[in-house]
């Protein structure tokens, strides 16, 4: 029997999502999750026999047509229009393994009991998830304002039996599954269409398929960033924790930690140096890559907000008795947040390909090119050219799309926020990232072989498996294969969740917790027994964790004390 994640009113982090889709979990509602979305549907259905005013979007027109008051009997068929005239969605089919987000998120939010919606939409929604049923949605289309409309409309058109899905590999017309699974169409009650369109789970699967991505390509970055100096000859003095704690951004800090990790029982990073220091590309990975590490946080932080919330439009608060138009469905968090990624990502790529360029240059012990015989063979010549085209195209990408905003719904809708652009365009740019940095292990695997003393038993390990896939190259021969087939390892490594994802994850502990833990450790006591990293994890992610945080001048004080009077563990 397949495992089941239970929705209910525990939040989604990305462990828990990682999980849903590595175990290919299936979906069911909790009994709570199913009393909330009864009881605030109840209560619309109640509203709406004794209301005699217009509420948006529940007996009147959308955006611009809002004063317009739509008549009980056509209440219906007004969700139903919504959603088909909304379906204008163009450019490339949005893929299936964010088509799966998409759903999961949407039923997510609509399970706080906010919506109005009906048990049964869900319900059939999470039939879609379980069984593999991916609507088909389309790239272009959303402004990502006043909600993702247009693709979450495309992901509705099946609920009526309209538009197309892809089902057991293929695209058929929606109304099939009538005949596949006995299902009738959804009939949809008042706001229910609204509520499915209004909403930004385009952006946010987007975002959250990218950062997944993201946070196991950081981690690639450092270890094949640590090959490449490994292959380079170069010296281990810059991941010295002593020149990272005087200037303590976590994620510096934590890169020169899993460099030094990586480089433990290296005979190569001890033997001596012929020269007194390396190009910044070396040198400055915990710098550089740590100001990545750094951004992708701050997103994390902004997309788990946004997929534990209710972003549709009118909200209904059912012990309140009120139902209030708002504006959660703006992605303007959303958008700034993906443009940043897509910045910090790219420089990720962008100091890739400076390793890639020393490795071929011929400097130190390498020969030019990498190769045996240069100038009869072009070596390693071309996958320079290649990552230099992907990185230029990535800078293109970077430009962000949340500057931009166009006026629409004739005035009404007069500010957007272009979060769908940003979405589409981020997951371009670390597509991109895998490639170059499956160039750089392609690279920086055949300088190593030139080294004459060996690397670390764990990168050792990485490159003898990397070798089951690609051969050194002894002498010209098409390079096309090659690359494909590192894009495929890296895609094929495996991460434990608790690397990627520990230093990134809310932690609960209060502010007197870590007072605690360092009156405990200038009083000569750790009870805990906690070690140095563990502390500074706790220290930091309280620190960001806002209204539970110690004064940051005052963690800055008792963490110098603590430097200057202790050394090694607590």
């Amino acid at each position: 029997m397949a495992a089941t994640h239970l929705i209910d009113s525990n939040p989604l982090d990305l462990s828990i999502i990682q999980d849903i889709l590595a175990h290919d979990k299936k979906l069911s509602l909790s009994e709570s999750a199913k009393e909330r979305i009864k009881k605030c549907r109840a209560y619309l259905d109640d509203k709406m026999s004794s209301v005699v005013k217009p509420i948006y979007g529940i007996n009147t027109g959308f955006g611009a047509l809002y004063n317009v008051e739509i008549k009980g009997e056509n209440l219906q068929k007004l969700q139903e229009n919504l959603v088909m005239s909304h379906a204008c969605g163009t450019g490339d089919e949005v893929p299936n393994e964010i088509i799966k987000l998409m759903l999961l998120l949407k039923i997510q939010s609509l399970s706080f009991g906010h919506s109005g919606v009906q048990l049964a939409t869900v319900n059939r929604l999470i039939d879609f998830y379980n069984n593999n049923i991916f609507p088909v949605v389309y790239e272009q289309g959303s402004l990502g304002a006043s909600g993702d409309l247009s693709p979450l409309a495309h992901l509705s058109l099946p609920l009526i039996g309209l538009g197309e899905v892809y089902y057991q590999n293929k695209k058929i017309p929606s109304e099939k599954l009538q005949e596949i699974f006995g299902w009738k169409n959804i009939q949809f009650q008042s706001k229910e269409g609204l509520a499915l369109l209004n909403g930004t789970q385009f952006m946010s699967a987007f975002g959250i398929y990218t950062l997944l991505k993201c946070h196991k390509l950081s981690y690639l970055a450092d270890l094949i960033g640590t090959i490449s100096l490994e292959a380079f000859d170069g010296r281990i003095e810059p991941f010295n924790e002593l020149i990272h704690l005087i200037r303590p951004h976590k994620g510096q800090l934590k890169t020169a930690q899993r460099i030094r990790e990586f480089l433990e029982g290296s005979k190569l990073i001890l033997q001596e140096k012929q020269h007194v220091q390396d190009p910044y590309s070396f040198r400055c990975m915990p710098q550089v890559h740590g100001a990545t590490k750094d951004t992708i946080k701050f997103v994390t932080k902004n997309f788990l907000t946004e997929i534990n919330s209710v972003t549709d439009n009118p909200n209904i608060f059912v012990d309140e008795d009120e139902i209030i138009s708002g504006g959660n469905f703006h992605g303007q968090p959303l958008a700034l947040g993906l443009d940043f990624l897509a910045i910090a990502i790219s420089e990720l790529g962008n100091i890739s390909e400076r390793r890639i360029y020393q490795l071929v240059s011929g400097h130190r012990h390498l020969p030019p090119f990498l190769v045996s015989n240069p100038g009869l063979n072009s070596g390693f010549m071309i996958p320079q050219y290649t990552a230099a085209s992907i990185v230029s195209q990535n800078k293109q990408y970077a430009t962000p799309a949340s500057v931009d905003s166009i006026e629409s719904s004739n005035g009404q809708e007069d500010h957007v926020s272009m979060g769908a652009n940003a979405a589409t365009k981020a997951k371009k740019v670390i597509d991109n990232l895998q490639t170059i940095l499956a160039i750089e292990l392609f690279t920086a695997s055949q300088a190593l072989s030139f080294g004459k003393a060996k690397t670390s038993p764990f990168l050792e390990n990485i490159v003898s498996l990397f070798r089951q896939e690609v051969a050194i190259v002894d002498e010209d021969r098409v390079m096309h294969n090659d690359i494909i087939n590192s894009a495929a390892f890296i895609d094929s490594l495996e991460i434990d969740a608790e690397e990627l994802f520990r230093l990134f994850q809310r932690l609960d502990h209060k502010a007197s917790k870590v007072r605690d833990i360092f009156i405990s450790y200038l009083s000569n006591s750790n009870p805990q027994g906690l070690t140095q990293f563990e502390v500074e994890d706790i220290i930091w992610e309280v620190d960001d964790d806002g209204d539970k945080c110690i004064n940051w001048t005052e963690f800055q004080a008792m963490y110098r004390r603590c430097r200057n009077d202790r050394s090694g563990t607590l």
